[in-house]
């Protein structure tokens, strides 16, 4: 027998348990989108990083220019998408290149197309929800994560790094990781980690997982660990070595193989496993529900929000806020 509870006994098996099992169906139906951007300097194998993240040739940006790869002058923007599939599951992965970004000589300013790049999907995809005639399924191309890559120098973080981070801290989820962390020792590493952490703490840079998102004293413990472990120091590579009889990701040094998915030699496995296989939901959710959301009031309280939908409002012209009345509150959002 079930409980009701206000503990009365339900007389008999209703269903309710299976509705977990109709929205998996559904969802498996749908399939998923992830969109994650990269950015670092050129060099520190962003590219190759993704790639052994996802199993697969997801970012052929690198390759793909071949051996006349001339520095952009300014930053570029450059999405792929992949439909990658795992036990039924299809995934729609879109990954956002930012050559160019911190390459010149002065890069004052140099995250704002990245920045105009961000809000352009949350209007896009506002634009879609503001529609009277609205699609079932909004694509969604808004960006869930940013991989921020830092360059191993050992020492602290270079104001690029820190102005990034503060000006983009707010509108998307960043996930800053130690770039070819094989070039230092354990010692440095830990150390840089520690700065970093410091240094982020003191400028006021909020990573993700953020504190202020945690939904309870499970999630909180579970999401501390992990921020005690960030930056993760990572190593990638898409090149297979034979190891102890068996084949291995790595990189091939004169004293050995630097095994990417092994604990022991870098932190690669926590970074996946965070990212894919324990958060990959949550980032979805903080951005629509935190980032999308700080985004869409700000516009809609420009335009002085939206007016109720009426003859007039059918029969207005086709902008994005026609006739504002009011002023939006928090609670109208919800």
């Amino acid at each position: 027998y079930s409980h009701l509870g206000g503990g009365s006994t339900l007389l008999g098996y209703i269903g309710i348990d299976t509705i977990i099992e109709q929205m998996r169906k559904k969802t498996m139906k749908a399939g998923f989108d992830f969109n994650i951007m990269i950015v670092g300097q050129s060099g520190l194998g962003k590219s190759t990083l993704v790639n052994t993240l996802f199993k697969s040739q997801v970012s052929r940006w690198s390759s793909a220019w071949g051996s006349e790869f001339k520095l952009p002058k300014t930053v570029e923007i450059k999405a792929v998408s992949h439909v990658i599939e795992e036990g039924g599951v299809k995934m729609k992965l879109t990954v956002i290149d930012t050559p160019g970004f911190g390459d010149q000589i002065n890069n004052e300013n140099c995250w704002e197309p990245i920045s105009k790049y961000i809000n352009e999907q949350y209007e896009k995809f506002l634009k879609e929800e503001v529609n009277i005639a609205r699609k079932k399924r909004i694509p969604d191309t808004r960006v869930h994560c940013c991989l921020y890559f830092i360059s191993p120098t050992g020492h602290s973080l270079r104001q690029l790094d820190i102005e990034f981070m503060k000006h983009l801290s707010r509108m998307v989820n960043i996930v800053p990781v130690i770039a070819k962390s094989d070039t230092m020792t354990p010692d440095e590493k830990n150390e840089f980690k520690q700065r970093v952490r410091k240094e982020l703490e003191v400028c006021g840079i909020e990573f993700y997982p953020q504190k202020e998102f945690d939904d309870d004293m499970e999630d909180k413990n579970e999401n501390d660990k992990i921020r005690e472990a960030m930056p993760f120091a990572v190593v990638g590579s898409d090149k297979e070595y034979q190891v102890n009889g068996k084949r291995v990701l790595g990189r091939k040094t004169a004293w050995g193989v630097i095994e990417v998915e092994n604990p022991n030699h870098c932190e690669f496995a926590l970074l996946r496993d965070f990212l894919i296989r324990t958060h990959l939901q949550d980032l979805k959710e903080i951005t629509h529900n935190i980032h999308y959301e700080t985004y869409r009031a700000k516009r809609l309280n420009e335009n002085g929000g939206l007016h109720p939908i009426s003859l007039s409002f059918q029969n207005a012209p086709t902008s994005l806020f026609p006739l504002p009345t009011h002023t939006l509150s928090r609670n109208t959002l919800n």
